[in-house]
């Protein structure tokens, strides 16, 4: 229970930061969110230090919790470096999978799919977690599903934002099950195309994951 009221009250701050409700600069003061989600101090330190670990706020000495911008190409750096990790991760993981690893990831991907028939992008994003690290699992390299784990944690808002634009989330299905042929194919090498190109976000993608952020914003402005 103390856990979901974490990841509750991360999930809720991490959207205010991404949609512009709080704004770079700004301090998250303890006493005020703890008010305003009706919870106590404890739980929205620990969500604080969370959002912390994964660079959209910066814990200050005297100032406590302050949100960080995160300029548009340092995100999009981000997922070009995703692409290519995620890349290798699908290549490994169609060589090296177990009986095991193929029953982890079609339950994920059974999962994503109802999340997706039910169009709640919410839902998704976490079995899509799921998924993703199923397929990090089934790389059997541990260095690699520790840079993967991390580099995944650190886009977390954008990649759910991203889940939000129109069709992404069918689109993103739609992908998965292709990823899901070719691993257990044993097909590395479309794995490993298929991945990239489901992570890189390029023009058209990365324009739309902007235009939603600004629209997002202006909204919370007019409230």
């Amino acid at each position: 229970m103390a856990e979901n009221i974490v990841q509750g009250l991360r999930d809720e701050i991490e959207n205010g930061i991404v949609t512009n409700q709080y704004l770079p600069g700004e301090r998250l003061d303890e006493a005020q969110l703890a008010k305003r989600f009706g919870v106590s101090r404890t739980p929205v330190r620990e969500a604080l230090m969370q959002l912390s670990a994964i660079g959209l706020i910066e814990i200050r000495a005297r100032r406590g919790a302050v949100v960080i911008d995160p300029a548009p190409h340092r995100i999009y750096e981000m997922f070009e470096v995703m692409a290519e990790l995620e890349g290798m991760a699908g290549s490994l993981a169609a060589r090296r999978h177990t009986d095991t690893d193929r029953v982890e990831l079609l339950a994920a991907h059974s999962k994503c799919e109802r999340s997706a028939d039910a169009e709640d992008s919410d839902t998704y994003y976490y079995d899509n977690e799921l998924f993703h690290k199923a397929i990090y699992a089934a790389s059997h390299s541990g260095f690699l599903i520790e840079q993967c784990s991390a580099l995944h944690r650190r886009l977390r808002p954008y990649r759910r934002l991203q889940l939000r634009v129109r069709n992404r989330m069918k689109t993103s299905f739609n992908e998965h099950a292709a990823i899901v042929g070719a691993i257990l194919s044993g097909e590395a090498d479309s794995a490993r195309t298929l991945l990239r190109q489901h992570i890189a976000i390029q023009g058209d993608r990365f324009s739309d994951l902007v235009a939603t952020l600004a629209q997002r914003g202006a909204d919370q402005q007019e409230r």
